[in-house]
């Protein structure tokens, strides 16, 4: 907060499309979606219709004991998108929480199956996962865990696929074998007792936007069968279409054995979220027997506000054929930003889906104000944009025109070359 007595926070007053609008009546343009989750722009009128006829019919209900039809067709229209794979949906309210649930369910599963020595977790280096307790335990970001180390459980932790590593002569594929080679390692010592493995597939958000090759994905999966290790797919933030399919895990061939979702599913209206699984995974819960049930709750699991938002999102997808026209926006966007690769200061620019990164070279003082001095520059070019550290990112709305597109390639440019000017000697 006391940054803000020098940066005043954004008195934001309303919404529409890609923009959104102060108390003042500036504009900012959401080319990160409001933490990527907006899809289909603010107020958009479709998802506005399904909630205003939804509010007139039930706002909530318990899920417990209970059940109502917008769960039921989110669950079945998800279950769908993966060829019924993932035939079964454990509700909650945020991504964090879709990560608590997942290492839960995966440790109850393996004790319900004679196997509790199996509760140890494995996440991969620079990986994030949410803030609360347990799923701390799996993040691997220092700003955000080490003032709460004492409390936390660590996992195990295994090297990032993370593309920039790349040595000469070495491909994104070479990086990600080698890391599924330092998993090898770890399993063949420890997958005894190992419960689950979590990834963010194909893009690490948190730490700085680091992607890498699918074949990643793919190798994680045949480890995890071999050894026996759940594989929790995190598709928080890299799900509903970001990364060019609907589920990142279909660029790699796979479905995990959890699949979390958040943020994008309910179009950035409602926070709800949801944990995929199998049906080995339900059969282990199915007893009589209390204590052999999945124990967890909220009590605004499954809100049906929050799922009618989920569903007018899916029906634009089905509707409109989205992502055939985001590969043809991100194309765009990414070829109006190609004077970024001959930039002095630029490094790694690079997409995968509709996400867009680049990084900065700078040091000291300059790399560690970057990111609020680029907000700023960019708030006064109509850009609501905040880079992580020295990693820009653009991560828009998938409604941008041409005419937004080209506004947002040009300012974010300008952005970059007044932030540096700004940090000049």
């Amino acid at each position: 907060m006391k940054h803000h007595e020098r940066l005043p926070l954004v008195a934001v007053a309303r919404g529409k499309g890609a923009w959104l609008y102060d108390r003042d009546g500036r504009r900012y343009l959401d080319a990160i979606s409001s933490w990527w989750v907006n899809l289909f722009g603010h107020a958009n009128d479709d998802i506005n219709a399904a909630l205003k006829t939804q509010l007139d019919t039930l706002e909530h209900a318990m899920l417990a004991g209970c059940t109502h039809e917008c769960a039921v067709e989110l669950a079945e229209r998800l279950s769908a998108r993966t060829q019924g794979t993932l035939g079964h949906a454990f509700f909650a309210s945020d991504g964090a929480c879709a990560v608590e649930i997942a290492l839960k369910m995966s440790f109850h599963a393996w004790r319900n199956c004679g196997r509790a020595q199996k509760r140890e977790f494995v996440c991969v280096a620079g990986g994030y996962h949410g803030e609360t307790i347990g799923a701390l335990g799996v993040t691997d970001v220092a700003l955000f865990k080490d003032a709460y180390d004492p409390l936390i459980r660590c996992a195990h932790i295994v090297a990032s696929p993370d593309a920039r590593s790349a040595q000469a002569g070495q491909s994104a594929a070479d990086v990600a074998a080698s890391a599924l080679e330092d998993v090898r390692r770890l399993f063949e010592a420890h997958g005894s007792r190992i419960a689950a493995l979590i990834v963010e597939p194909l893009v690490q958000c948190a730490t700085g936007m680091a992607m890498h090759d699918a074949a990643y994905v793919t190798g994680l999966r045949t480890l995890c069968d071999a050894y026996e290790v759940h594989l929790i797919a995190d598709e928080i933030a890299v799900g509903c279409g970001r990364t060019g399919t609907f589920f990142a895990c279909e660029q790699a061939g796979i479905w995990p054995d959890f699949l979390c979702l958040s943020k994008g599913i309910s179009g950035g209206y409602l926070p709800l979220s949801l944990v995929l699984s199998r049906d080995e995974i339900y059969a282990a819960f199915y007893d009589d027997d209390t204590t052999r049930g999945f124990l967890h709750s909220h009590s605004y699991t499954g809100n049906p506000l929050a799922c009618r938002a989920a569903l007018a999102t899916l029906d634009l997808f089905e509707r409109d054929d989205v992502l055939a026209s985001n590969a043809k926006k991100a194309s765009a966007l990414m070829q109006a930003l190609s004077p970024l690769h001959a930039h002095d200061r630029v490094r790694h620019v690079r997409r995968a889906g509709t996400i867009i990164a680049f990084d900065v070279a700078l040091d000291g003082q300059a790399a560690r104000t970057f990111s609020r001095r680029f907000f700023q520059q960019a708030l006064s070019r109509e850009l609501l944009l905040r880079p992580i550290g020295t990693t820009v990112y653009l991560m828009p709305p998938y409604i941008l025109d041409a005419e937004a597109i080209a506004l947002l390639a040009a300012r974010t440019l300008s952005t970059l070359e007044a932030t540096l000017a700004d940090a000049a000697p």
